[in-house]
């Protein structure tokens, strides 16, 4: 479901399913890529394209040679974005950019870049990466065609230096002489660059055929309505996408001791409240952001790993998770606070009813990207669907939002009874500085994620405290995990997800799973790729 959420679109397929999950590290490691790399050591290089392109340039007539070194530092001023851009995305998303797919995403990462820094900053980051990704072709093609007319005036002694310098790269590339990690002395990787985007673009381009013959495979596309989800009959599912809460809140030691204790004591408090519950883990197509991708993975039962894909599904009649509750005569029902304007794909998901930020009577202000507390939210489903008496089965879809980034401020926790139409949010229950201050220091950045994802999590239990009853039954998930700003570059990209009822009925039929007792998945628990979710829910629960 694609609401007002960071650009996020996951590279390539994971094909490994029921395997423990690997364990994020302590602290940050540095790879090549990284924004905060860009010091001067980083430059103490000798690329293997400049070498072999002086080699031409030396060869060349005065007029060849001039048409060459505009054309080839053309390419070099571009290659040039093209490094920038796929630093901006491995920082945010852990991956390259697409060439093909991803230039949809900038509209998202505008919203992002505007609530994180205000207004005027965004414009003058916009203004700026505009200038420069102009400004660096030309350049680049006035800087060869200078050194080239240069070189040929000296070609003596530049073919010396040429000569002696390639034999520098060679002697460099055989010892291994690095002064960055991870960054060769003697560099080949403008033609790497140059070679893996270029086959990123074949594989985009082909990946429509390839997914349009994946969606035809659906071992349930033609199951009598009375034969899905039997198991569930009389029960109101709530099925809610907790935004970046990965594996790395759960495991990671910066954050594990704090979110840890919350989950376990959480799994008491809904025993307490007569609620069983089981947890695992799910591979996310996604990392960072795009969770509408994530969203459409779960429901639909495909990988869907880019915007073409989301495009290609939501315009299809794959039957989906709610659409086959739907189809068993539940009313389906979304709760979505964070779209704020048309949202045609809703209907692919066969929604009954949509709330949206229009129509779900929150009147206080908004959270940087959040556009409402989560316990508003929550307490808004209650109202509008739960509460009312003698109602239908209910499955409903609510995408929680307040721990999305930039994760300040932060709502304050309230009782129940306080919340009203949310008008307290205005000048009171609001915690932590604005985005712009907390974003200079990492470590702060860090703090806010955790009490963001504690903020949700406990709102999740408090509501299952208050108003659920026995016909409740609750899959909490995260989307994705958040910016590596957060997890640092090795994490997985796995999610906790748990499933909780009262009736143990309901996860007894989840028993050859093995899942986990509690809402906290241990690090043995299985894992599984999203888009496996559907078809093992359906079959747990189907007859």
């Amino acid at each position: 479901m694609r609401a007002r959420t960071p650009a996020g679109l996951a590279a390539g397929r994971v094909d490994r399913v029921d395997r423990p999950g690997r364990r994020p590290r302590a602290r940050r490691a540095r790879r090549p890529g990284d924004l905060e790399l860009l010091r001067p050591g980083v430059f103490a290089r000798i690329p293997v394209e400049a070498l072999a392109g002086c080699a031409v340039l030396l060869l060349l007539p005065a007029t060849p040679r001039r048409w060459v070194a505009a054309v080839a530092g053309a390419l070099l001023g571009v290659l040039a974005v093209v490094r920038l851009l796929d630093m901006g995305f491995l920082s945010v998303l852990d991956r390259p950019f697409d060439l093909v797919l991803d230039w949809v995403l900038f509209d998202d990462a505008l919203v992002v870049l505007r609530d994180s820094v205000g207004q005027a900053g965004a414009v003058g980051a916009v203004v700026g990466a505009v200038v420069l990704a102009l400004a660096l072709p030309v350049l680049a093609a006035f800087s060869v065609v200078r050194l080239s007319t240069v070189a040929a005036m000296h070609r003596t002694a530049a073919t010396r230096v040429v000569g002696a310098v390639a034999a520098a790269w060679v002697a460099l590339a055989v010892v291994g002489v690095e002064i960055v990690p991870g960054e060769p002395v003697a560099a080949r990787d403008t033609a790497v660059l140059a070679y893996d985007h270029g086959r990123q673009v074949v594989s985009s381009l082909r990946d429509r055929q390839e997914f349009a013959g994946e969606a035809e495979v659906d071992a349930f596309r033609d199951v009598p309505p009375d034969q899905l989800l039997a198991g569930l009959r009389g029960k109101n599912v709530v099925l809610v996408f907790v935004e970046s809460y990965g594996r790395s809140a759960v495991e990671d030691p910066e954050f594990a001791p704090q979110v840890g204790a919350l989950l376990d004591e959480g799994t008491r408090r809904l025993a307490t409240a007569g609620y069983g519950s089981r947890s695992g883990w799910l591979t996310s197509p996604t990392s960072g952001g795009g969770s509408w991708l994530a969203q459409s993975t779960l429901l639909s039962g495909l990988w869907i790993n880019n915007q073409q894909r989301f495009r290609t599904v939501t315009s299809s009649d794959r039957l989906t998770l709610t659409g086959a509750f739907g189809r068993a005569d539940w009313d389906i029902v979304g709760v979505m606070p964070g779209i704020t304007r048309a949202w045609p794909e809703g209907r692919f998901y066969g929604f009954d009813r949509v709330y949206d930020l229009h129509t779900l009577g929150y009147r206080g202000l908004g959270f940087s990207w959040a556009t409402m507390p989560d316990q508003f939210t929550m307490l808004a489903y209650e109202r509008l669907e739960n509460a009312k008496p003698g109602h239908p089965p209910l499955m409903s879809v609510i995408p929680l939002v307040s721990s999305h980034g930039p994760w300040t401020p932060l709502p304050k926790w309230l009782d129940w009874d306080q919340v009203g139409d949310g008008s307290i949010y205005i000048n009171e229950a609001r915690v932590g500085d604005p985005p712009e201050e907390v974003w200079k220091d990492p470590e702060r950045v860090r703090t806010q994620y955790r009490l963001s994802v504690e903020y949700t999590l406990n709102t999740l239990v408090s509501y299952v405290e208050k108003f659920g009853d026995d016909d409740l039954v609750m899959v909490f998930l995260g989307d994705h995990q958040p910016a590596r700003i957060v997890t640092g570059p090795d994490a997985s990209r796995d999610v906790p997800i748990s499933i909780l009822a009262r009736d143990p009925a309901v996860l007894d039929r989840i028993s050859s799973w093995g899942w986990q007792d509690g809402i906290k998945p241990g690090p043995q628990s299985p894992v599984w790729r999203m888009d496996t979710f559907r078809d093992r829910f359906l079959t747990a629960y189907a007859h």
